[in-house]
């Protein structure tokens, strides 16, 4: 087999075959992982007949010699002059039919390029006897600027762009009659709550849709689908009335069930999830075949929900519905006629259980009207935000999305990230990904759709690991992470289409860009006014000194930690440390003492940067372990307030002053990952004079940091 050959089809493929890691060093990809990946990607690549071909394949795909072959959808810049991927003569007839409705006819220019577009939207190209789909996308994504001088306008503010908000695990809220974790209600009456502080925004850890049939599935980053939501959160009473739920529940017998698990001090999922879905049966039942004929007004909003969610939904629901007939397992080892959404099969099944399907419909109805509950509540109560939703960066592989778009995700690889300080060998997050190569031939349905599910009901959008914009590590299945290697993903177009859809939704945009970051990445980003994050623990300078305030990025989102990492008081205590030595997750050259070494003068360091001591190293790092827990968290939210980002992000955990994290990587069922709960009820979060004492501070260095601003100006 021809080496140069399989290189050059592995580089026309966007394998990645050279790269910097996070040490600095560099990195190739080896011909034998290339052989491996490349057949996964849809390019077979195991003879030179076979290379010839694939070679064709993407000749055609990216290089089309008619108008005819192009994609279904193809992505531009507003103002900007479109150049089609196939060529075109000049004064070509073409035809632009805008969103807005005008039509716009004219002819290609002496390069055979289309003039500029000047209307963003979603427009339809007519050329050459070819139409196709004009992305058209603006310069920036909607900003913060933008949302808080929309709420000066609406309700006379100063309309201050450096505004602040909480991040909230959605399960570990509470409420009374909650159920034994947190759901859109609760969402509700902590935005409420906030808003009435001065909050802007509420960012929510992932709503998407888990798995109905088995419970055990709970990981908020391993989601049968980012096209719909969780229905274990949704909160029925804001439609139906709290004397009808608990009659529903009541009628099942399992009023002390649900008291006994909202006593709990963490969630049991599979619990929860099977006296929730027993008593939402239930109430379904009641509403289906009770008083809410179809002459009734909830049942046509039902109806307009159903309709309006096409075929996303009605494939997700004809999921759930077969995974609970066909018992635990992947739908890949279903019966053949089966793993098809498209078979005459299961079409079949879709009429046998109409009203199983519906029930889920009902189900994603329910949840969906509690989170824009939510939102419309935080909006009402003055955010300029709002709900900040969350996007996972994969979808599980024996989840509805993976069975429902199979011609646009990737089988056989899982997402994961390669070797780097922190993971020697690498890691693999046991997640699907799309096929970039089918989002280009499909018309980005998926991606589209995905933002457009997750944009809804929000005023903002948190991406994890937007790094894969660019690209994504893959790993083959059953090989180790570090036999993975990085695959290139169509930037210029996923920020186009982020773009377009932020501004359509006028909802702000967070890309999470921590990690093994490629040179000029952020700089791209920023350019689209996508936020980046910063966060306490990674803002080091080259001593490891923290960094005061004002030398934070202006470009990011400010925050003091995330759900992986360990919480402010966590981190002082060393909570972390003694997690990850008991499960063997400290560097190999580390043990737990010298760990706790090396975080008494981090300590100190961080007692400085807050200006809590002020002596040498030796000296602060005695005085640093005096300092009362309390005054390092307070200190941290002023510290994280003054920064100059836009939106600066204080954690619940980090508010409340608790020790333990939502999730320690490297863990499945060794740690409680995703069920710690916490107290008070979510409307008395804020409330506490400890928690006041500090979001004064948070308020406060919000202020210095405006004023510094102005200083500078």
């Amino acid at each position: 087999m021809n080496g140069s050959a399989l290189r050059e089809l592995a580089e026309a493929a966007g394998l990645i075959l050279e790269w910097t890691d996070s040490e600095g060093s560099t990195q190739y990809l080896e011909p034998e992982i290339q052989s491996v990946l490349l057949p996964l990607l849809g390019f077979p690549a195991g003879s030179d007949e076979e290379i010839r071909s694939s070679r064709e394949a993407l000749e055609r795909l990216y290089h089309p010699e008619t108008p005819a072959q192009l994609p279904p959808l193809i992505t531009a810049d507003q103002g900007c002059v479109i150049t089609l991927a196939c060529p075109l003569a000049p004064a070509t007839d073409y035809m632009i039919e805008l969103e807005s409705g005008h039509r716009h006819q004219g002819r290609t220019d002496e390069h055979g390029r289309i003039p500029a577009v000047a209307e963003a939207g979603y427009h339809r190209l007519s050329v050459a006897d070819c139409s196709l789909t004009l992305a058209v996308a603006p310069a920036r994504c909607f900003s913060v600027e933008q949302a808080a001088s929309r709420r000066s306008a609406s309700r006379s503010t100063d309309g201050s762009s450096r505004l602040w908000g909480l991040a909230t695990q959605l399960y570990s809220l509470r409420r009374p009659g909650g159920g034994g974790m947190g759901d859109a209600l609760a969402l509700e009456n902590l935005c409420r709550s906030a808003a009435a502080e001065g909050a802007a925004a509420v960012t929510v850890s992932p709503t998407h849709a888990m798995f109905s049939s088995d419970p055990n599935h709970y990981g908020p980053y391993s989601p049968s689908s980012r096209l719909l939501r969780n229905v274990l959160y949704s909160a029925p009473e804001g439609v139906f009335g709290e004397s009808r739920v608990q009659a529903a529940i009541a009628r099942c017998g399992l009023e002390q069930r649900v008291r006994d698990l909202e006593s709990l001090e963490m969630i049991d999922w599979p619990a929860v999830g099977s006296a929730k879905l027993t008593w939402l049966r239930s109430l379904y039942e009641d509403f289906a075949e009770g008083r809410d004929g179809q002459d009734s007004d909830l049942y046509r909003q039902f109806t307009t929900f159903r309709k309006q969610g096409g075929a996303a939904l009605e494939d997700h629901c004809r999921f759930e519905a077969l995974s609970e007939w066909q018992g635990a397992g992947s739908w890949r080892n279903w019966p053949v006629e089966f793993r098809d959404p498209a078979s005459a099969a299961v079409e079949e099944f879709a009429q046998d259980h109409a009203d199983e399907v519906s029930f889920h419909a009902f189900l994603q109805w329910l949840v969906a009207d509690g989170l824009q509950r939510a939102q419309d509540a935080a909006v009402e109560s003055g955010m300029a935000v709002g709900l900040v939703a969350d996007l996972a960066v994969g979808a599980n592989d024996s989840g509805s999305q993976a069975w429902s778009r199979q011609q646009e995700m990737l089988t056989g690889v899982s997402i994961g990230a390669p070797p780097d300080s922190f993971n020697v060998h690498g890691q693999d997050w046991g997640l699907c990904s799309f096929s970039p190569h089918g989002l280009i031939r499909s018309g980005f349905r998926s991606f589209i759709d995905m933002l457009r599910a997750n944009f809804a009901q929000a005023g903002g959008l948190r991406i994890d690991h937007i790094l894969g914009f660019l690209r994504l590590w893959l790993v083959p299945a059953g090989k180790r992470p570090d036999e993975g290697g990085y695959v290139r993903f169509p930037l210029d177009d996923l920020l186009r289409l982020t773009a377009l859809e932020s501004v359509q939704h006028e909802a702000v945009v967070v890309g999470e860009d921590l990690g093994t970051v490629a040179p000029g990445f952020r700089e791209r980003l920023c350019e689209r006014s996508i936020m980046g994050m910063n966060v306490l623990w990674f803002e080091r300078d080259y001593v490891a000194d923290f960094q005061p305030p004002e030398h934070w990025s202006p470009a990011t989102m400010a925050t003091t930690s995330t759900h992986d990492l360990p919480t402010v008081a966590g981190w002082w205590a060393g909570r972390d440390i003694e997690w990850r030595g008991k499960f063997g997750l400290l560097p190999k050259t580390e043990t737990v003492e010298t760990e706790r070494q090396n975080r008494a003068r981090d300590r100190a360091r961080l007692a400085r940067a807050l200006g809590l001591v002020e002596s040498p190293d030796a000296v602060s790092e005695l005085q640093a372990a005096d300092i009362p827990v309390a005054r390092v968290l307070d200190r941290c939210a002023r510290h994280l307030g003054r920064t100059p980002s836009p939106l600066a992000i204080l954690p619940v955990e980090d508010l409340l002053g608790l020790e333990e994290q939502a999730n320690l990587p490297g863990t499945i069922t060794e740690h409680p990952n995703w069920r710690r709960r916490w107290s008070p009820a979510a409307q008395e979060i804020p409330k506490a004079e400890e928690v006041r004492q500090r979001l004064g501070d948070l308020r406060s260095g919000r202020l210095e940091s405006v004023k510094s601003a102005d200083s500078e100006h």
